[in-house]
């Protein structure tokens, strides 16, 4: 208790003297805090740690701690009256049954059998994780007063808060819930937002995923097609009027599996069809923290650019860091927030304290930045060593978009391919591959093939997959006519 204690008040006594420094003005040493203020260097380290949370202080590694730059004024709260309706709607819908099929989630979670290069992974390797910074950032937080009590059901306020400026806009920590996990989020999300056998709309080709979800909450599925400017608006205006759905869940950043990124002329006009229908839209911003290199300036999420409470926004540490480090965020402003946070304490009371204590201590070291840029030259440097690996050896699939973030590229395969067959004959030489057949929540117009470069160790075992799926393709388009 007197650990915390020290703690809090030097916290308290660092946010009074911050007005000294200007924004970007420098703070005084760790071990000038330590002597001044006669108290251990933890002492220092977790009080500074509880100002980078509040978005008061920044780190940079080597150089020290630094004022963070003064937050502009929220704009005002939108009219979020209109939830009341869209909430209550729930007798419209046709019953339809509910199925449980992991398949699709499952090929991106099973390790493949010894000797098999990974194509189909949904994680970074083993490699690229932070693994050193993640032990480092648990072992801190298993030594917190308090690591082991019980958490506020909502997530732990500072945790909030850290996700909250992540989103940006008139988003504040209290719109915030913490979660078990994207997939977790996806899951409260829809239980929240549509009843069983309502129609929801869905980018075609979309996350299998999320496709799980939904029909095993017993929905409807509605594909909107999507282009490499994202999710058509034309489309999802007819979807909506053709359905009746009250729900549209979309990736607007790096969508999985094309890669695309909704332009901007797209995004005003997505959440105006979507108001205008009444209707929620569940934003799955799963990969923004696996920006390449050479991507510059990222679009907001929609959440920040929506004061009317149409996006529930669902975000996630566990991508860029590791499979079993599942903390993630639903932000969501309206009646829906109270909505959402009762099904989550229904289905799992909270998220473990140490595990969000960790992520408190992680993205608040020095050591979150370096694995940020790591990951971001790693990723576009397997990205590129995969696109030319296949363009010289595998002319015959075709590329149409070279994303600038996430861990995957999306081919389509030449007409007449059973990607299922291309599958089977991709493992028989060596390497795991994802068939686009679950990407579709109906017919899809073509045969395609989903390619993860994040999986594997190193661009070395990429051009050696490459050379094993020519041999896969050779044995599969043999059949193919003209060939």
């Amino acid at each position: 208790m007197q650990e915390r204690s020290s703690v809090a008040e030097l916290a308290d006594r660092l946010r009074r003297e911050l007005d000294r420094y200007s924004p970007g003005g420098k703070l005084p040493s760790s071990r000038a805090l330590v002597e001044r203020f006669r108290v251990s260097p933890v002492t220092v380290s977790r009080a500074l740690a509880q100002l980078v949370a509040e978005g008061l202080v920044v780190t940079r590694p080597g150089a020290g701690a630094f004022r963070a730059p003064v937050r502009t004024a929220p704009t005002a709260t939108g009219d979020t009256s209109w939830q009341e309706v869209a909430l209550s709607a729930d007798s419209v819908a046709e019953l339809v049954p509910r199925t449980v099929d992991a398949s699709g989630v499952t090929v991106s979670l099973a390790a493949p059998p010894p000797g098999v290069l990974e194509f189909s992974g949904g994680y970074l390797h083993s490699s690229l994780q932070p693994e050193r910074a993640m032990a480092a950032a648990l072992a801190r937080a298993g030594r917190r007063p308090g690591a082991w009590e019980r958490p506020p059901m909502e997530g732990l306020p500072e945790l909030r808060e850290w996700f909250a400026r992540g989103i940006g806009g008139a988003v504040t920590a209290a719109e915030v819930l913490i979660a078990a996990g994207g997939q977790s989020a996806l899951a409260t999300a829809l239980r929240a937002l549509a009843p069983p056998g309502a129609p929801v709309l869905v980018e075609s080709p979309t996350y299998p995923g999320m496709l799980a979800i939904a029909r095993a909450g017993g929905l409807r599925p509605v594909p909107v097609p999507v282009d490499p400017d994202g999710v058509r608006p034309e489309l999802l205006a007819d979807a909506f009027r053709a359905s009746g759905a009250r729900v549209f869940v979309c990736q607007p950043l790096f969508q999985n599996p094309t890669g695309a990124v909704l332009a901007p002329g797209r995004r005003a006009e997505v959440l105006a069809i979507a108001r205008e229908a009444g209707a929620f839209v569940v934003e799955d911003d799963f990969v923004r923290r696996l920006v390449h290199a050479d991507a510059g300036p990222l679009p907001r999420p929609l959440a920040a650019d929506d004061p009317d409470g149409v996006v529930v926004h669902v975000g996630s540490l566990t991508k860029v860091t590791s499979p079993s480090f599942r903390v993630s965020a639903l932000a969501a402003r309206g009646p829906v927030l109270e909505r959402l946070r009762a099904i989550q304490v229904v289905d799992s009371f909270f998220v473990p304290r140490p595990l969000q204590e960790a992520a408190l201590e992680l993205v608040g070291s020095p050591a979150w930045p370096r694995h940020l840029r790591t990951v971001a030259t790693e990723l576009q440097a397997r990205r590129d060593a995969m696109t030319t690996a296949l363009r010289r050896d595998l002319p015959e699939l075709a590329l149409p978009h070279v994303p600038s973030g996430g861990y995957h590229l999306w081919l389509r395969l030449p007409d007449g391919t059973d990607d299922s067959a291309l599958t089977s004959a991709a493992l028989r030489a060596g390497v795991a591959v994802t068939p686009g057949r679950p990407y579709f929540s109906a017919e899809p117009p073509a045969a395609h093939l989903r390619l993860s470069f994040a999986a594997v160790a190193g661009t070395g075992e990429i051009a050696d997959g490459v050379r094993r799926l020519r041999r896969a393709c050779d044995e599969v388009f043999q059949y193919l006519p003209g060939h």
